[in-house]
């Protein structure tokens, strides 16, 4: 059993912590209430400590002994600033400075304020401590507008506390991940590339972190930022995540997912082309294989995943052929001929297919549809 300070501040989000509250004494931990005043506009501090099974007189300070975890669900905007910058006006504040666990932070709050360069930057900083988010998830607020800002769902946020609390369950793995889409030079500024944002191939990267992995992260020109905790290569073209993918042998897994470019221009000029009334026409070559390659050179006990995107569900036949042809372990399948997943988007649905089985992964968040990545993986280990 472990002891949990779970805080609550303030918004309408507030009324899902008795959710996760519930989940967590169920499981058998610990739960300590710390809610805010803001909190306490929405949900009376009674129903917390009801639900953790707390006597009403308990001692106000016990959030300052040891715990070994710190959760906020819902953190607002104001909660996570002051967590950035190290306010401690209230129970909870004085609690996340006093704390030396893990800490899982689960923000909600309108889009746009999820979006403003402030907020940014304080995500960025408490990410670069070492500081956990979970969410928040795309959808309508409550105020009516769509956006990124919902609070993740309690069942996720505790699946998430389960496994920071778990031995990692690739403790002592090493990991090689790719991510992005790479960039085949034209010219001195011209390029032949791909939409690809690298979220998928991050997420990735964060969910093998978490379960205790060694990872190292080829990135071709992310989108996003690079997690921390992991050692992060630039690998802008295909040429150059081949040779250093093929440079890191001593790895346990192979997890190939980024976009990279099928063609590459014969010849590129070294300097930019100047615009005239001329037609130009490019001739295409094909860029080396990378999953063929490792798979090639695979050794016993090594598990290689390949990722195959494809226009419309006609692909997947096509896709399966890559288990002979690419000697994986595991392909990941999905469509990019949607416009509500894959490239440009926060989620995905993908099919995994393995020699023996194939399931679908139900539309859900990145960071979902890699926990469920890095799961069959483990399974390919057992």
């Amino acid at each position: 059993m472990s002891r949990i300070l779970l805080g609550v501040t303030g918004g309408i989000a507030a009324y899902k912590a008795c959710e996760l509250t519930r989940l967590l004494v169920k499981a058998g931990h610990d739960v300590v209430p710390l809610v805010t005043a803001g909190a306490r506009r929405f949900v009376a501090e009674e129903t917390f400590l009801a639900l953790a099974r707390r006597p009403q007189n308990e001692d106000v300070y016990p959030h300052l002994t040891r715990a070994d975890l710190l959760i906020v669900a819902p953190c607002t905007a104001n909660t996570l600033a002051k967590l950035a910058h190290g306010l401690a006006d209230n129970v909870l504040t004085e609690a996340a400075l006093a704390h030396r666990g893990p800490i899982l932070v689960a923000p909600a709050m309108n889009p746009r304020m999820w979006l403003h360069p402030s907020t940014r930057a304080n995500v960025h900083t408490l990410r670069a401590r070492g500081v956990e988010l979970v969410g928040p998830d795309e959808g309508e607020m409550a105020e009516g507008e769509w956006g990124v800002g919902r609070l993740a769902e309690p069942v996720e946020i505790f699946a998430r506390v389960e496994q920071l609390l778990a031995p990692g369950s690739l403790t002592g793995r090493r990991i090689l991940i790719t991510a992005g889409g790479t960039r085949e030079p034209v010219d001195s500024v011209r390029f032949v590339g791909n939409r690809s944002s690298g979220r998928m191939g991050v997420a990735l990267a964060e969910e093998a972190r978490r379960r205790g992995a060694e990872v190292v992260l080829l990135a071709a020109n992310l989108a996003v930022e690079a997690p921390q905790g992991v050692e992060t290569i630039p690998t802008p073209t295909a040429e150059s995540m081949r040779d250093a993918a093929l440079a890191l042998p001593d790895v346990d897994v192979l997890l190939l997912a980024a976009a990279v470019a099928d063609y590459r221009p014969a010849a590129s000029l070294p300097a930019k082309r100047p615009k005239d009334e001329r037609s130009w026409t490019l001739e295409l070559e094909p860029t080396e294989d990378i999953a063929k390659a490792l798979g090639a050179r695979k050794r016993p006990g090594q598990v290689l995943v390949a990722f195959g995107a494809e226009h419309g569900g006609q692909g997947l036949e096509r896709k399966r052929a890559m288990l002979e042809s690419k000697n994986a372990d595991l392909v990941v399948f999905n469509d990019v001929g949607r416009s509500d997943i894959g490239f440009d988007s926060a989620e995905n649905e993908v099919v995994l297919l393995t020699r023996d089985a194939e399931h679908i992964v139900p539309k859900a968040s990145k960071a979902r549809i890699a926990a469920a990545i890095l799961n069959e993986v483990e399974r390919l280990f057992s």
